[in-house]
């Protein structure tokens, strides 16, 4: 099933690794599913887009169980009920989570190092031993020295570019001071000392991130359940990653963008996708041996048991926009890395990679063969199978085993809302192919899930929404709009005993049932 962690059910606005994940576990568990599918857990900034994360390295605060931390003393109920997290709990209200949890991790940050520094606070039996280890250092010193066990050198450097960007307050790096800006090692160490306690802050959060989103996943593996993540190809320009290596992207001498990502026109966007992230030095990144994308994979085979790789043709070749256009209708294609990158993968990782790359859109040749070259399954989604006008690759006879079928992705309508707003010659033609003219409006959904499920590709994803037969309304991304996205929730219970059930049969019933698919999995390592 896929499922973004912000959409789990809770009752402090926004899904998070607290109860009803491990809930929803066990419903995978009960619905002989194999692999629960989120989306970057990235921390989110501006637009609340979880594919433009304020570092590569680090996790989002808003997952933090705040009930963990009441357990833990660092938090009362009290507190965190007083806060307004938004009344509707079908949507996430982004606000109210900026505005309402962060104060309340600041409290828990403050009475962390109380434990730490041996305060009234007992705190955990980790904290003890931390404080047993530390001596007479300070304990903002404890939490750095925490950290630099705990978390990687990326992340921590996250954590310092969000204490220097709240102190310029929330601007992008570029706004900054020129000194900090260019990263001047005078002015680093300046800040470094200036901000110590607000470093310490964030570098509490992605100890508490990691430490219960591993604390998640055994559970999940312990289960029988993986999980597969997803990582953008690219990073966000107001991040740490651009700030703290403008080696890595074409920037020029004033660490400003020399071109930046998109789309060209199509049939969809008449003036193309300007997406902005910056671009990669691909050929520094050739004489780094990919240094910087070895130690990101280091980082998502940590998080996940296997990685979507999005945009996956960026690697083949990228459209390379000029920066400052206001549309994406000048830009041209350049050649990416290719095979080389993911050769050296298999250097540092072995050669079973664990990863599914996103091919969808418009693939040249030189695309196909470099995923025919890797050897990683591509993605297939029925929403795009249906053109009365034209053959399509998405049908399930063009299928190989090695791809892995959704019938929709994140970005997509859900199957219900699509199939009411398609032309109704397309309509016809899935009818006719699913021999579904009799099906009512209210069950198609579950035609298009048993063909998914009834293919022969390697694995079968279903949104959660998709399951449920919601409409547009349960919606979680529409490409290009602002303000409606990444808001989607589900409901306490509303994946019932009657779904769950349904599920495991049409699992059972098409070879992939949990344990089944474990076999398989097995024999194909």
């Amino acid at each position: 099933m896929l499922l973004p962690i912000a959409s789990l059910p809770s009752r402090y606005g926004i899904g998070a690794f607290s109860k009803e994940a491990y809930e929803f576990v066990d419903t995978l568990k009960a619905a002989g599913q194999s692999c629960w599918q989120i989306l970057p857990l990235g921390p989110t900034g501006y637009g609340d887009s979880p594919y433009q994360p304020f570092s590569a390295f680090a996790g989002n605060p808003y997952f933090i169980d705040l009930d963990r931390l009441v357990e833990e003393g660092l938090l009362t109920l009290e507190e965190c009920e007083a806060v307004d997290f938004g009344e509707d709990p079908r949507k996430v209200w982004y606000d109210k989570i900026y505005e309402g949890r962060f104060p309340l991790l600041r409290k828990a940050y403050e009475r962390f190092k109380g434990t730490l520094a041996g305060g009234e606070n007992a705190g955990t039996d980790a904290a003890a031993e931390e404080r047993g280890a530390a001596g007479n250092a300070t304990a903002v010193e404890m939490v750095h020295e925490m950290a630099a066990r705990l978390l990687g050198e990326e992340t921590r450097e996250y954590c310092f570019y969000m204490a220097v960007k709240n102190h310029f307050g929330e601007q992008s790096w570029n706004l900054w001071d020129e000194d900090i800006r260019m990263r001047r090692p005078e002015a680093v160490a300046k800040w470094r000392q200036a901000l110590t306690d607000d470093i310490g802050f964030y570098e509490f959060q992605q100890i508490k991130f990691e430490e219960q989103w591993e604390r998640l996943k055994g559970y999940a593996n312990s289960q029988g359940i993986r999980l597969v993540g997803d990582i953008p190809i690219y990073v966000a320009f107001d991040g740490a990653d651009s700030w703290a290596h403008p080696e890595l992207f074409q920037f020029d001498e004033k660490n400003e963008p020399v071109a930046v990502a998109g789309c060209p026109p199509d049939a969809f966007a008449a003036t193309g996708q300007l997406w902005g992230n910056p671009l990669y030095n691909w050929e520094y990144h050739r004489e780094t041996g990919y240094d910087w994308w070895m130690k990101r994979m280091v980082y998502s085979f940590k998080l996940y048991d296997q990685v979507r790789v999005d945009h996956f043709r960026g690697f083949d070749a990228y459209y390379s926009i000029p920066y400052g256009d206001p549309t994406a209708e000048f830009g041209h294609w350049e050649p990416g890395p290719g095979i080389e990158i993911f050769r050296r993968m298999q250097e540092v990782f072995g050669k079973k990679l664990p990863i599914i790359a996103e091919d969808l859109g418009f693939l040249t040749p030189s695309v196909r063969k470099l995923l025919t070259d890797t050897g990683f399954p591509g993605m297939k989604v029925l929403e795009f199978a249906f053109n009365s006008k034209e053959e399509s690759d998405y049908l399930p006879y063009n299928y190989n085993s090695n791809c892995v079928v959704y019938t929709g992705t994140h970005d997509n309508d859900t199957l219900v809302g699509w199939y009411k707003h398609m032309e109704i010659e397309d309509k016809e033609f899935s009818m006719a192919y699913l021999g579904s003219e009799d099906t009512p409006l209210a069950k198609i959904h579950w035609d298009f899930i048993r063909l998914a499920l009834s293919s022969v590709a390697r694995l079968a994803v279903i949104p959660v929404q998709d399951y449920l037969g919601l409409g547009s309304e349960a919606r979680v991304n529409e490409p290009s709009t602002l303000g409606k996205n990444w808001r989607w929730r589900m409901l306490h219970d509303e994946l019932d005993g009657h779904t769950i059930r349904k599920c495991r049969r049409l699992a059972k019933i098409y070879g992939r049932l949990r344990e089944e698919a474990e076999k398989e999995n097995a024999d194909q390592e």
